[in-house]
């Protein structure tokens, strides 16, 4: 069963998702129930549309840690058949978006499910990471 398209791919707001999550090493996109999906090879670590009534919208997985703050935050709200696992989803709006925490919370997120390897290949990039130039 195909699932309809939430969301237009090329939509600037999802493009400018795309560009922090792809910043990411070993990141790859993929189209699954009708949205885009980034992953860390295969785990995902950010959705692009929470559900069909707010299609510009994304979910990440939150540090544990830092998952009660974030819910209680206006910005960000649970996310059904996800709220148990910490993830939170949050409406994108191109005059509105903190785009700087986004950049965080997907950074966070990946960071929840990556490789070792790619941790290791995202700390290198780090301006004054061991080992980065």
């Amino acid at each position: 069963m195909e699932h309809p398209q939430v969301v237009d791919p090329r939509h600037p707001l999802v493009e400018r998702v795309r560009s922090l999550c792809l910043a990411l090493p070993e990141a790859v996109e993929v189209q699954a129930w009708g949205r885009p999906t980034f992953r860390a090879a295969k785990p995902i670590f950010t959705y692009v549309s929470a559900h069909m009534e707010r299609p510009f919208s994304i979910v990440v997985k939150t540090d544990p840690d830092e998952h009660r703050a974030l819910v209680q935050d206006d910005r960000f709200y649970g996310v059904p058949y996800f709220d148990r696992n910490h993830w939170v989803g949050t409406d994108l709006d191109a005059a509105h978006t903190d785009w700087q925490l986004l950049a965080e919370l997907i950074e966070t997120s990946y960071r929840q499910v990556a490789l070792k390897r790619q941790l290791v290949a995202l700390d290198a990039q780090r301006p004054g990471a061991e080992g980065s130039l």
